[in-house]
């Protein structure tokens, strides 16, 4: 499980003034779970992401990954984690396959462990046509694809996903479902951001929304659907962002 601590962050401004992105954060993120964190640009959703993996520091409170401090541990926290980011940072002159050994490798796999696995994700995600193609040229989708596999062949006990969907068709979209969903029974914790209400209706356990750095709402759909009084997801969120934002 992933547990945040009174988490804050902030961000200085020229005139000495600061932007407040994480505002004392309190939560817990649990395994066998999707989670998926919701809310406007600039709420903060991808500052926390990006402090639980551990790439910006925060100004107060701590991250716990099964138990590891992101202050005090970090590389010991990052092992445990698996990371598909909005930006999917592919080496271009190797080939999807080798993007993903790569990684196995610097998380100091073996080849007889990592193998097998890598090939069982190429095929749960329909990869087979590009597997042995560089990744210079691929679409949006087919680095999605390959980002994906590559944060999971390490076979993380938590796994965070910025927009996975993102650019993929209808199948894949359907394959990447099947495969969280999957992960997702065998325990993992699972941490997903996303502006598409239908993927959030068919793949999240919980949603929490946020707004200026702070929890609004944090519950299952049955639960946000009778605090608001609506019938699906989306009314739902854009009824709780019109209560903190009444022009929206």
């Amino acid at each position: 499980m992933i547990d945040i601590i009174n988490l804050s962050k902030y961000f200085a401004l020229k005139n000495s003034a600061s932007i407040v992105a994480l505002d004392h954060l309190t939560t817990r993120f649990n395994d066998g779970s999707i989670t998926a964190v919701l809310g406007l640009n600039g709420a903060g959703k991808s500052t926390l992401m990006r402090i639980i993996y551990g790439l910006i520091t925060p100004s107060s409170g701590d991250v716990f990954i099964g138990g590891q401090s992101i202050r005090t541990h970090p590389n010991s926290a990052r092992r445990m984690m698996g990371c598909l980011a909005d930006d999917t940072g592919l080496y271009a002159r190797l080939t999807a396959r080798e993007n993903i050994h790569y990684f196995a490798q610097l998380h100091g796999l073996s080849h007889k462990i990592f193998a097998p696995y890598c090939d069982e994700i190429i095929n749960h995600l329909g990869m087979q046509n590009i597997a042995e193609r560089r990744c210079d040229g691929f679409s949006l989708g087919e680095r999605m694809k390959t980002a994906l596999a590559r944060a999971i062949v390490h076979q993380p006990q938590h796994i965070l996903l910025d927009e996975p969907t993102n650019g993929l068709d209808v199948l894949t979209t359907r394959s990447v479902r099947s495969l969280l969903t999957q992960l997702r029974n065998e325990g993992r914790c699972i941490i997903f951001s996303s502006h598409l209400m239908h993927e959030v209706e068919h793949l999240c356990d919980r949603i929490i929304v946020l707004h200026k750095g702070a929890i609004i709402a944090d519950g299952d759909q049955h639960y946000l659907k009778e605090l608001t009084h609506t019938n699906n997801i989306e009314d739902a969120y854009v009824a709780l962002i019109e209560q903190q934002e009444p022009s929206c």
